[in-house]
């Protein structure tokens, strides 16, 4: 194994573990906002604010699909590390990690069931650009209007058609992070 697959991990794992979690609470609870996240240094092609959610949400009980670009031995190695997250599937994962279109189709991964909507699984989307510019987002936790650049619209309202069920999205690039959950109403 080499010693950069041990590397990249949270120096100061309780308060940075902590630090990214409140970001990424701060993300969903407030669609369209853009948290920065810098603690991580993962493997390429990774983004730290992708590692650093990795790190924070994921262990040994958290199943992870790792699409396209994202399945690489490094990353499988550094996942292995650091977290110990279980490799699975798309249709047995919590979490799934790559680009919107090695993610595709989204009906692969699973949106809950009427008596547990939270056993959906959370996608967490690599994008080449992250802003507060794009489709219009409503909802719980936005005062009046958001936005933010999302990959496209129809399939974020037909996720969203789905509610209570339906799957929840991170975005990060670069230390950016953004959140996207089922509830939030996109134009």
């Amino acid at each position: 194994m080499q010693t950069q697959m041990l590397d990249g991990g949270f120096t100061q794992p309780a308060l940075q573990a902590a630090t990214a979690f409140r970001s990424v609470m701060e993300a969903m609870a407030r669609p369209g906002t853009i948290q920065t996240m810098v603690d991580a240094a993962p493997p390429a092609p990774l983004s730290p604010a992708a590692g650093a959610v990795l790190l924070t949400l994921c262990d040994t009980e958290t199943p992870l699909y790792l699409a396209g670009g994202c399945d690489t031995p490094d990353i499988r190695t550094w996942i292995a590390f650091h977290t110990g997250a279980p490799l699975v599937g798309p249709s047995a994962c919590q979490f799934a990690l790559g680009s919107w279109a090695d993610l595709m189709p989204l009906s692969a991964y699973p949106i809950g069931t009427s008596e547990y909507p939270d056993r959906s699984t959370t996608l967490i989307v690599e994008m080449p650009e992250l802003t507060q510019a794009g489709a219009t987002l409503t909802g719980p936790g936005i005062k009046e209007t958001a936005a933010l650049s999302l990959p496209e619209t129809a399939a974020f309202q037909a996720n969203g058609a789905q509610y209570p069920l339906g799957l929840d999205f991170i975005f990060t690039c670069a230390d950016r992070l953004a959140a996207l959950p089922r509830s939030t109403e996109v134009r």
